[in-house]
């Protein structure tokens, strides 16, 4: 087992912090270390500053993230470095203030160690970041080098955002969990918003507790110890979710381990299928999120259209197109998928559905599918990606925990009993 401080999971590093057994000095260190080693190859960061790191530790340091370093999407603006959002048309732009969620992290104690790479405007054109566990692949997006950077070691936490799948998504392709609370929990100033409906600030670490540490200090809410969770065994709706024929057979086969899994270990496994209010609400997922988009852009669309890739011009002309009820049709659909929602899961804790149709697909062209994600964020609940095994390939895969929103404590917790059982 490695004892080099960059491989500590959050929670243990703020263990040894608090027991005096590691200085915060040396954690900052061995990240540093880490990405002088990788940076080259794995292309995590947007901006990086040690000497800001390295300042910012030279203040006293509490909270619950005191001494942390923390990883910052580039669409979190940031009032000591850059935020350009993944897009030249925002090339130097220097922020005046954080962001509510750097703002916060700062405010626990944490380490904005820089900004890492994000898909241009958090939608699909890609940034340069290669998968940790094999450079020929991607690290998945949009929150591609917070994903990249947490797997790699250089730092231990990190913030991410999704819209269709850009937490969860990445998380699986890069073996670590990932974090997307209920809609809101974490506040959206100072973010970039593109998708008004959709948009939810995320969160990545090594394992659900890491997770859990991050959200609980920046909202100040009792998420709980997923490291201690219930002893009881879960309620879970296995579901293959809308993915359907995109899932590889590897996937399929995953699911269904991690089903037998969990009911070895006591949960009571039902597999379902989707009421069709909520699989109208994801077919109305691209009408919201494209025509949400075209609205946040149409500064950059007007102004700079020729430095806006020809996917994400794509994509606002086939909004523009649609009928003008199109929006809020979709948004309508959304309600009612969410009103089924509820009524389904009255009988259960969670849903466990896969967090990816297979492995990170090979090359740095595209970041993957999110058609097992988009849904679950247009519900507005929490969702949570866990590794959960290894493709034919070698690479990572998950699996994800689905809750009704407002239920991030309950997530977790489940979600730290699944990780608990994938362990034995």
């Amino acid at each position: 087992m490695s004892t080099d401080p960059a491989d500590l999971s959050a929670t243990e590093a703020a263990r040894r912090i608090d027991a005096g057994s590691l200085h915060p000095r040396d954690l900052l260190e061995a990240c540093l270390d880490r990405i002088a080693a990788r940076e080259d190859t794995v292309r995590a960061f947007a901006h990086l500053d040690p000497a800001l790191a390295r300042a910012a530790l030279a203040r006293p340091r509490d909270g619950l993230l005191a001494g942390l370093p923390v990883g910052v999407k580039d669409v979190l603006d940031t009032a000591d470095q850059p935020s350009e959002y993944g897009s030249p048309i925002w090339r130097g732009h220097q922020p005046r203030a954080d962001s509510f969620a750097v703002a916060a992290t700062r405010g626990a104690g944490g380490i904005i160690l820089g900004k890492t790479v994000t898909t241009e405007f958090a939608t699909r054109h890609p940034g340069p970041t290669t998968n940790p566990h094999n450079p020929a692949h991607t690290p998945g997006g949009s929150s591609s080098g917070s994903a990249a950077g947490v797997a790699a070691g250089f730092f231990p936490l990190a913030f991410g955002t999704q819209t269709g799948g850009s937490v969860l998504r990445p998380a699986a392709f890069c073996g670590i969990a990932g974090f997307k609370p209920s809609f809101g929990l974490i506040h959206r100033a100072g973010l970039k918003v593109m998708s008004e409906s959709l948009d939810t600030i995320g969160v990545f670490g090594r394992g659900v507790a890491d997770c859990a540490l991050l959200a609980q200090a920046v909202t100040g809410l009792d998420l709980g110890d997923p490291q201690r969770a219930t002893g009881a065994a879960p309620r879970l709706a296995v579901c293959i979710g809308p993915g359907g024929d995109k899932l590889a057979p590897e996937t399929l086969a995953l699911l269904e381990d991690v089903a037998t899994a969990c009911a070895r270990a006591g949960a009571r496994i039902e597999r379902i299928t989707l009421p069709s209010a909520v699989v109208a609400a994801q077919e109305a997922h691209p009408a919201v999120m494209n025509g949400e988009i075209l609205q946040a852009l149409a500064w950059e669309r007007m102004t700079h259209p020729a430095d806006i890739s020809a996917e994400l011009t794509e994509n606002m002309n086939w909004a523009a197109a649609l009928p003008a009820p199109a929006l809020a049709e979709g948004r309508a659909a959304f309600a009612a998928g969410r009103a089924a929602m509820r009524e389904l899961m009255a009988r259960y804790d969670a849903i466990l559905t896969p967090s990816a149709p297979g492995e990170a697909p090979q090359g740095l062209g595209w970041t993957g599918d999110s058609i097992c994600n988009a849904l679950w964020t247009a519900m507005h609940g929490p969702c949570i990606s866990i590794p959960a095994g290894h493709g034919p390939a070698g690479l990572p895969m998950g699996v994800q925990l689905v809750g009704l929103p407002g239920q991030d404590r309950a997530l977790l917790g489940w979600a730290g009993w699944l990780e608990g059982t994938l362990g034995r």
